[in-house]
């Protein structure tokens, strides 16, 4: 089945919706060089439709990690889970900041398998978060930080 187009008022209506900020890393739009993307949260390729109730303002590294992938692993116990679902799940109910606010931490077996497979705490990033924590460009307002050094 071919992929229907996104119209641009779904996805006006997406970027508002997430404030902005990607769904899966809390990573804001504003800063990157590059427009985030509309992520089918079930993938087209298992049925997914190209609807507001199905659509997370995506970056592209976590658009492209979770790719057409709906489950990962928990590095805990090892076990199959699904992915974190910006449409059914709440952030602050699977991740929290480390306390410096740099990483982000998985709280439950969906934040550690997304945590995990979308490599949240890569090198790179964590640079990046690090330089605009400096100027007060990060962690997004409201996010959960860790109280544990």
């Amino acid at each position: 089945m071919p992929r229907k187009k996104i119209k641009q008022a779904t996805m006006r209506l997406v970027r508002q919706r997430a404030k902005h900020l990607c769904e899966y890393c809390h990573t804001a739009e504003r800063w990157q060089h590059i427009a985030f993307t509309m992520d089918h949260i079930i993938p087209v390729t298992s049925g997914g439709i190209s609807e507001e109730s199905n659509l997370a303002l995506a970056c592209f590294y976590c658009n492209r990690r979770k790719s057409n992938k709906i489950t990962g692993i928990d590095p805990e116990n090892n076990k199959f889970v699904f992915l974190f679902h910006p449409r059914q799940h709440q952030w602050e109910q699977h991740f929290i900041w480390s306390s410096d606010g740099v990483r982000i931490i998985g709280i439950s077996s969906i934040g550690r398998a997304t945590v995990s497979l979308f490599n949240f705490n890569r090198e790179r990033v964590l640079k990046i978060r690090a330089a605009d924590i400096v100027i007060n460009r990060h962690p997004p307002s409201g996010d959960p930080i860790s109280t544990k050094a």
